[in-house]
C-alpha cells in the first residue's frame, strides 16, 4: 500500500520506542527500566474481586447498560472531594468528565483546540505520548528546556511576546521523563507570565499522589484561573481498568463532551462502577503510602546502582516522587546504540531522543525504577553499565 493513501496527519507523527518499550516490558528473560509501569505487587485483587461481585450482584443489570458521557456521578464527586482535601480545590462533580485514561484527555484536548498550526508549549523533553497525541493534530510546538526547578521561565516569556499560544502542556510533579519537579517559586513565575494572555495550561499530574515526602505541591489551579486538570487512577490503583479525568472550567467542559461522544460515547461504566466500589470499600490513602515507601526504597537502590557501576561522568536526576530517573551520558555517546547493546545483555531502557520535540539529546535515556525490585534494580545497572564498557 502507498504513503499516499495514509492521511497526512498520520505521516507526520514520529515513529517512537513507544510500541518496542511495551513489548519489552512483558519480556520475562529482561530485566525492563522501558515501560512506565506501576508495580504490580500493589494492584489490589482480592478487594477488586470483591467489588466486581458486590457491584454485579447489587446493580447487574444497571451497570452493564450504556452509560452518560460525563461519567459515574458518585466517582466525580469522590474525585472532587480529594481534590478539596489534598489540594484545597473547590471543584464540583459537573466539571469533571471520566475519560479512558488521561492520555484520552490530552487527545480529547488537542480536538477541541487545535486547528493546524497553532502554537503549543511543551516541556523539552516531554512525555512521547503526549508529544504523539498533540502531534496528530498537526501544532506548531514551541519548546520549553527544563532546568532542575522546571521551565525556563525567560524562554517563556519571550516566546509568548512573539508568537499567538493556545496551549501549554505540563507535568509538574515528579514529570515524566526527567522526574523534575516544578518548584514553588517556578510555578508563580508561569502563572504570572501567562496571567494576561488566553492560554490554557494542560495540567497533566498521573505522578502527584506518589510523593517521597510530606510536601504539598501547589496546583496550576490555584494561581492561574485557565487550567484544565487531568488526573488518573492508573498509578494508584491500576493501569489496566483505563480510568482517568479532565476537570475544566464549563465552558471548555461542554467541548470536551462532544469530542468524547464522537469519540466513544462514555467510558466503560462496568469499570468505573468497580473502582467506585474499591474507593467505598477501602482506605485508598492506605494503599498509597505503601506505594510510596516501596517507590522511594526503589529510587534509593537505582541510584545506588548507578553510583556504584556506571562512569563518574554519567549524571542523573534524583526525584521527590514519581517513577522515572533521566541519565545524561557523555556528551558523544548515542543511546540508541547503547539500547540495543543493553538489550543482548539483557536489559531494557528508553533512549531519550523520543521525548524531544526539538534539540534532540541523543546522549539521555529514561528509566523506570517502580516495575522492577531492588535487587533486580542492581543487576540491571550491572548488565547496563557491561553494555556501556562495549560502547
Amino acid at each position: 500500500m502507498t504513503q499516499t493513501i495514509f492521511s497526512h496527519r498520520i505521516n507526520k507523527v514520529p515513529r517512537t520506542f513507544l510500541r518496542e518499550l511495551l513489548d519489552v516490558a512483558t519480556d520475562k528473560n529482561i530485566i525492563s527500566f522501558a515501560g512506565g509501569l506501576p508495580n504490580p505487587q500493589f494492584f489490589p485483587i482480592q478487594a477488586f474481586k470483591k467489588a466486581t461481585d458486590k457491584v454485579l450482584t447489587k446493580y447487574g443489570t444497571e451497570i452493564l447498560q450504556y452509560g452518560s458521557t460525563e461519567g459515574c456521578k458518585l466517582l466525580r464527586e469522590f474525585i472532587a472531594q480529594r481534590y478539596w482535601k489534598k489540594k484545597g480545590l473547590k471543584i464540583s462533580a459537573e466539571e469533571i468528565l471520566i475519560t479512558n485514561g488521561s492520555q484520552q484527555g490530552i487527545d480529547l484536548l488537542a480536538k477541541v483546540f487545535l486547528n493546524k498550526s497553532d502554537g503549543v508549549l511543551i516541556e523539552n523533553p516531554s512525555y512521547l505520548a503526549a508529544i504523539m497525541s498533540l502531534s496528530l493534530y498537526e501544532p506548531k510546538f514551541f519548546s520549553l528546556d527544563l532546568k532542575k526547578d522546571g521551565p525556563d521561565t525567560s524562554k517563556l516569556h519571550n516566546i509568548i511576546s512573539s508568537n499567538k499560544i493556545k496551549l501549554l502542556y505540563s507535568i509538574p510533579n515528579f514529570q515524566n521523563p526527567t522526574g523534575i519537579t516544578y518548584s514553588e517559586k517556578k510555578r508563580k513565575e508561569i502563572a504570572k507570565i501567562l496571567d494576561s494572555s488566553n492560554i490554557v495550561i494542560i495540567e497533566d499530574d498521573p505522578y502527584g499522589e506518589i510523593s517521597f515526602n510530606k510536601s504539598k505541591l501547589t496546583s496550576f489551579k490555584q494561581l492561574y484561573q485557565n487550567t484544565v486538570l487531568l488526573g488518573s487512577f492508573s498509578k494508584i490503583v491500576a493501569p489496566g481498568y483505563r480510568l482517568g479525568w479532565v476537570h475544566a472550567p464549563k465552558e471548555i467542559l461542554e467541548k470536551i463532551y462532544i469530542a468524547k461522544q464522537a469519540s466513544d460515547l462514555h467510558s466503560s461504566y462496568f469499570t468505573q462502577r468497580i473502582v467506585l466500589q474499591y474507593l467505598q470499600d477501602n482506605d485508598i490513602d492506605a494503599h498509597i503510602k505503601k506505594i510510596q515507601k516501596c517507590y522511594s526504597l526503589q529510587k534509593t537502590a537505582m541510584i545506588s546502582a548507578i553510583k556504584k557501576y556506571l562512569p563518574k561522568d554519567v549524571s542523573f536526576t534524583n526525584p521527590d516522587g514519581g517513577m522515572f530517573l533521566w541519565i545524561t551520558l557523555p556528551e558523544k555517546m548515542n543511546a540508541v546504540d547503547l539500547y540495543y547493546l543493553a538489550i543482548k545483555e539483557g536489559v531494557a531502557f528508553v533512549p531519550g531522543e523520543s521525548f524531544f520535540v526539538e534539540k534532540i539529546q541523543k546522549n539521555t535515556l529514561r528509566v523506570n525504577f517502580s516495575n522492577v525490585p531492588p535487587d533486580k534494580i542492581e543487576k540491571g545497572i550491572m548488565l547496563l553499565s557491561k553494555a556501556f564498557k562495549k560502547m
